[in-house]
């Protein structure tokens, strides 16, 4: 019998890019996704669309209605054994991303929620691999180079993401003691780094928001010095290399950052993505205090359509040691794309769909 996956998190967008890689290199003999009761009919779209891009049987693919903040995931005994009989990789994407989220919503979805999967995981007897996506970012406040084996270090965090994602994957890691676990940590996801592909316009997009807001301007100043290095990856570089590491033996008890082994600072990001979607260079320099005390008003953030926790990473003086996966992932090529390249995609991709608003997250 094939490997069977269990999927959390769908119908998101990075589950739904590694579902349809996996179906194309991966052979799955079976697969089940869990949704919420109220995200079963858009799991079934997103479904019935990846089958038929990939001509997988719509019957080897099944969507278990579940919640994983509650106990078993909310499975019934019935489901509880078929699973515990057939499952074989884990993937745990599940998760609140909004860096604006209220504390008790991302202690609920982040924390409880882990909390219920790591229980469930560990009753899995064909289990080969529990993959959990973790954030780059639970190094929270941290400064200088962080490392994929550190974790817990006694820093603060920027906001309730960085922090719930840091309690998770402390527990995470007491279950890989007596589980094959995997934890990624992705830097900033960006869209497809050849098509442009991305669900939402959150993270780095905002400062595409931002242009298209105020092109009208002869001049758009810099925000802040931007010293801090800017760590974005397209989205398929993190899929290709998660699914390798969900199925390498060396991965077994690792930690692996897929950030960009070679970043930019967020002073040229800026002026790089002002130069390809506006063709002007930023002038003078706009104090990040005053940025920061401007967004402070909803109405100037609701219209700019930019989160204020976003700037938080404009300053944030983080380095990503990311050795480990560069010399795992080295062994097949598989290697992070110069950010440069990607900007002019992500930018005609934003220009084409930017009044979509579906795309856009809602700023409060």
């Amino acid at each position: 019998m094939g490997n069977v996956y269990f999927f959390t998190g769908f119908p998101g967008f990075i589950s739904s890019m590694l579902l349809e890689e996996l179906i194309a290199k991966w052979a799955p003999e079976k697969i089940y996704t869990l949704a919420l009761p109220s995200m079963k009919e858009k799991a079934m779209a997103e479904k019935e669309r990846i089958c038929s891009s990939t001509h997988f049987p719509q019957t080897k693919w099944e969507i278990v209605e579940g919640d994983i903040t509650k106990s078993n995931l909310s499975l019934s005994e019935k489901q509880l054994h078929m699973l515990a009989q057939s499952v074989t990789h884990v993937f745990h994407l599940a998760a609140i991303y909004d860096l604006a989220v209220p504390e008790d919503i991302a202690r609920m979805v982040n924390v409880e929620g882990t909390k219920q999967v790591n229980e469930w995981v560990s009753f899995l007897p064909r289990l080969q691999r529990y993959v959990y996506f973790s954030t780059a970012y639970v190094s929270g406040t941290r400064q200088g180079v962080i490392f994929e084996h550190e974790l817990d270090k006694g820093q603060a965090f920027k906001n309730h993401y960085e922090e719930t994602k840091f309690l998770v994957e402390v527990a995470v890691r007491e279950v890989a003691h007596n589980v094959p676990t995997t934890i990624i940590r992705p830097g900033i996801v960006v869209g497809h780094s050849k098509t442009g592909e991305t669900m939402k316009f959150d993270g780095l997009y905002f400062m595409l928001n931002m242009f298209e807001r105020l092109k009208f301007l002869p001049i758009i100043p810099y925000l802040g010095k931007g010293e801090a290095q800017g760590n974005f990856v397209p989205v398929d570089y993190i899929i290709e290399a998660t699914l390798y590491l969900a199925h390498t033996d060396e991965a077994v008890g690792q930690t692996y950052h897929l950030t960009d082994p070679s970043p930019y600072k967020m002073r040229d990001i800026y002026r790089m993505m002002m130069t390809e979607y506006l063709g002007k260079e930023p002038k003078g320099t706009l104090p990040l205090r005053l940025v920061k005390w401007a967004m402070s008003f909803s109405f100037l953030r609701k219209w700019l359509r930019v989160e204020k926790e976003a700037l938080e990473y404009f300053e944030c003086a983080s380095v990503y040691d990311a050795t480990n996966a560069r010399n795992t992932l080295a062994k097949i090529g598989i290697a992070c794309p110069d950010f440069r390249d990607v900007i002019p995609v992500m930018a005609r991709y934003y220009r084409k769909h930017r009044h979509n608003s579906t795309k856009q997250l809602t700023i409060h």
